[in-house]
């Protein structure tokens, strides 16, 4: 018998019929702390409202329609869909053998070598935060955004960055206290979310296109480039070539598909995690991608006038599209649907955001690590790394004061760290293939196509997010995606260097730790666990 199969065995009750969820996690070393009470459905709507089309799309599309224009739009989401499918499949089979909330940073440490397992642990852990924070921060920013500007509508209220962030600031205060004191109902909520966005989203395209007074043509919507990429007039285009234009305009569909690893972070609170993560991982690419199609069409083909859909006095082009077709009162309506999507995607993704954090802390990966690793015991959730994860999200929201260019940036940044955090483990399970055991979920023959065309995207979009954005390049057009990344990968590289490759040893086993009497919230002792990586039996 292995120690993790003892460890299974001492948790267990005596009459054996320990819930296999609860066992499966044991033997990967972790006691059942979170309340586990998700089904499949709701493992896939944490994903589905985390994706949010509503949310990520009409953020997003201003930047859209400038840069690329509609073609680009509309392509770039068809190509875009596409290799995220291939990363969320690989993504899939690796939750489907390792099933934590920990997600990306822990199938890193268990698909390496041991002598290089804290290392790539350590590596993927930071860049998930980031992109975690990041990712809250464009949901949540966004939504304030859209309050403020629907607070115009039929009001003299006249927004400002300072307002904007005030919204924001009680944006997060809201969703925090709701993952504060309504762990319970969130389940709930998540169910409400899913038929939100599906309805919503359903309903608005119908709307617009309805009571649109015309359609734009089919060459408008299919083949129109755009470059609006020139502060000065000089856009990218003309400096260097349209290619440019064409592949830094896939952002707003990258975002948007971004932030699925919401269904592994989701596991050790989800029934039959192993199958019921990886399925509601690549359903939720999958439905999002339909319906994200289906929204860019709609609002596209109800633009009545480019030039004043992108020169709107809203702010926002999306807005500007309701108001041309439904009339003042039923934009209105059109943005409270649009803004509670907003409102559930960036719940949902504080929730996510604040199990990453927790299963870090967990492992001695964040600083403060003792205080964070704490589950409330009434409510059975992480409430110090919900209010973490709010405090960074505002903190990387601050930029807006003072940059024309900062919400696509925190976007960029989303996507950067998530995805590199996505492409580490699935270019580990290519690297030591003989170290993988499948779970329930497994692609079989194509696990090594998918796999390899996944990490290869992945390299290309972390290369192409980082580059400007508007030309000509100053303090207000730089795309400090570059300058948080560089941020994250230099602590991260350095305080490796400098202490934490002494200490830390990667995910630690509890049930393991508590076995051997050890107190595993002091990192001191994490180094001597080499019997830690021990392959799964």
């Amino acid at each position: 018998m292995s120690k993790n199969d003892d460890a299974v065995a001492q948790v267990a009750p005596a009459g054996g019929d320990m819930l296999a969820d609860e066992a499966e996690l044991a033997r990967m070393g972790y006691k059942q702390e979170l309340k586990r009470e998700l089904s499949l459905l709701q493992n896939f709507g944490v994903s589905f409202s985390i994706i949010s089309v509503i949310t990520g799309i009409p953020s997003l599309f201003y930047f859209g329609l400038t840069t690329g224009g509609p073609g680009v739009m509309v392509w770039g989401w068809v190509i875009v869909a596409f290799f995220t499918m291939m990363v969320g499949l690989a993504m899939a089979e690796v939750c489907s053998a390792h099933p934590t909330s920990g997600g990306p940073y822990f199938w890193a440490a268990m698909l390496s070598r041991p002598e290089n397992a804290p290392f790539a642990s350590w590596i993927t852990g930071w860049f998930n935060l980031l992109g975690q924070v990041a990712v809250t921060t464009g949901i949540s920013f966004a939504c304030a955004n859209f309050i403020s500007t629907a607070s115009t509508l039929g009001t003299d209220y006249v927004p400002t960055a300072g307002k904007t962030i005030g919204i924001y600031a009680a944006v997060l205060f809201t969703q925090g206290m709701i993952n504060t004191f309504g762990v319970r109902i969130l389940k709930y909520l998540n169910n409400v979310s899913v038929y939100w966005h599906a309805i919503g989203t359903t309903s608005l395209v119908i709307a617009i296109l309805a009571k649109a007074p015309k359609l734009q043509s089919g060459k408008f919507v299919f083949r129109t480039f755009i470059d609006g990429t020139g502060v000065d007039g000089v856009g990218w285009s003309q400096r260097a070539s349209p290619a440019y234009v064409a592949v830094i305009g896939i952002l707003m569909a990258q975002y948007t598909l971004t932030g699925f690893d919401a269904s592994a972070h989701m596991t050790e609170e989800t029934h039959n995690a192993a199958l019921a993560g990886p399925v509601g991982i690549v359903t939720a690419i999958a439905v999002s991608a339909l319906l994200g199609w289906f929204l860019i069409l709609g609002l596209l083909f109800s633009i009545q006038n480019y030039d004043n859909t992108i020169a709107s006095p809203t702010g926002q082009p999306v807005t500007q599209i309701f108001l041309d077709t439904v009339g003042e009162k039923g934009a209105i309506v059109l943005m409270v649907i649009v803004i509670g999507a907003m409102f559930f995607c960036g719940t949902f993704s504080i929730t996510s955001n604040s199990r990453m954090m927790y299963a870090f802390a967990r492992d001695g990966g964040i600083p403060g690590h003792t205080f964070f690793h704490k589950v409330d015991r009434r409510w059975r959730s992480p409430i110090r790394t919900v209010w973490l994860a709010c405090t960074l999200s505002f903190c990387l929201g601050l930029p807006s004061l003072g940059s024309s260019v900062a919400f696509s940036a925190a976007t960029s940044i989303a996507t950067i760290g998530l995805y590199i955090s996505y492409g580490i483990p699935i270019a580990l399970r290519v690297i030591y293939a003989d170290k993988f055991v499948r779970g329930p979920f497994h692609l079989g023959i194509m696990s090594f196509p998918v796999a390899i065309t996944a990490v290869t995207w992945i390299a290309f979009i972390s290369i192409v997010f980082i580059l400007p954005e508007l030309n000509p390049v100053n303090s207000q057009t730089l795309n400090y995606a570059i300058v948080a990344v560089g941020i994250v990968l230099i602590y991260s590289m350095g305080f490796w260097f400098i202490s934490a490759r002494k200490w830390f040893s990667g995910p630690v086993k509890q049930i393991a730790a508590e076995e051997m009497g050890i107190n595993i919230t002091d990192p001191s002792v994490i180094a001597d666990r080499p019997d830690y990586f021990e392959e799964k039996s």
